[in-house]
């Protein structure tokens, strides 16, 4: 892939602008990563918690994205939850038909009744988040992995990828698809080029591992979802393997102390990380096929 097809294309038909009210997405584009939360008297959080987050509702959620033209997407149990998802449940039930689909947090005990009833309404991941508190251990997965295989769930990894390089590899060996948050949350000194980020790369040229383009702020030095640094790993990881990358808003920032952001800008910032002729692959057909099966 030559350096020139990172260039922001302005003037193609398929660049990306902005605007008030403004669709800017193509038919069927699909956020990947976003979070409701209730008021807590309804869906109490849990004690060990990682932060508390603001009442975020999904009424909020689609104001802030279908008119930039998100018509699908796919909504993740937070861990302020932990094994509660009652919320999740809710929300998915009461959803537009074939427009949302689910990440839930599943234990090596949680009742097979349970799993069936998140799959009957759509979800089709299970997390592990090793980076908040109220998350699924890492030491756990396996027995997850056997949990959900057979449902053609993916494991969906919340980790620092550069803290243990082999995980990625380990969860794909299990015989279930992989996607990891973040960019993979690499550590900031190493950027693209650690141990686990180059794993990673790996993994995708061999079509064993997705990557979500979302939490820009995450793995910003500044916290800014539009920080150049991010740029060099994004590119990285779609010179890896475009066919295996998807995108998310990751609303409403939970558990971020930074400005806000708006969908627009979050939009935005995908045309510094994936050349004009990969946005509808990233947006459209990637998460139509990881999600829908489709």
């Amino acid at each position: 892939m030559k350096s020139s097809q990172f260039q922001r294309g302005i003037g193609d038909s398929e660049a990306i602008e902005y605007g008030a009210g403004q669709r800017v997405l193509p038919e069927w584009a699909c956020d990947t990563h976003f979070h409701v939360f209730g008021h807590f008297d309804d869906f109490p959080l849990i004690a060990e918690r990682a932060y508390t987050p603001a009442i975020a509702s999904m009424d909020d959620y689609w104001k802030a994205f279908r008119p930039l033209g998100v018509d699908r997407c796919v909504l993740v149990q937070p861990s302020v939850y932990g094994r509660d998802h009652s919320l999740l449940k809710q929300t998915l039930h009461h959803a537009e038909a074939g427009r949302v689909r689910g990440v839930a947090v599943i234990y090596e005990d949680t009742p097979d009744a349970e799993i069936e009833a998140l799959h009957a309404l759509g979800v089709r991941g299970a997390r592990c988040n090793a980076l908040f508190s109220g998350g699924v251990s890492v030491a756990s997965l396996r027995a997850v992995a056997d949990r959900i295989r057979d449902l053609g769930w993916h494991v969906q990894l919340l980790v620092n990828v550069d803290e243990d390089p082999g995980l990625v590899q380990r969860v794909a060996d299990m015989g279930v698809a992989v996607v990891v948050d973040h960019f993979g949350h690499p550590s900031h000194q190493l950027g693209a080029g650690g141990p686990g980020s180059r794993n990673l790369q790996a993994l995708m040229r061999e079509g064993r591992a997705w990557v979500k383009f979302s939490g820009a702020y995450r793995i910003s030095e500044t916290a800014s979802a539009v920080d150049p640094a991010v740029i060099p790993i994004a590119h990285a990881l779609v010179q890896a393997n475009p066919h295996r990358i998807v995108w998310g808003s990751d609303w409403p920032h939970p558990g971020i102390q930074a400005r806000s952001h708006s969908g627009g800008e979050l939009v935005q910032a995908l045309t510094d990380w994936v050349p004009v002729e990969y946005r509808r692959m990233v947006l459209v057909d990637n998460p139509a096929r990881l999600y829908w099966g489709c």
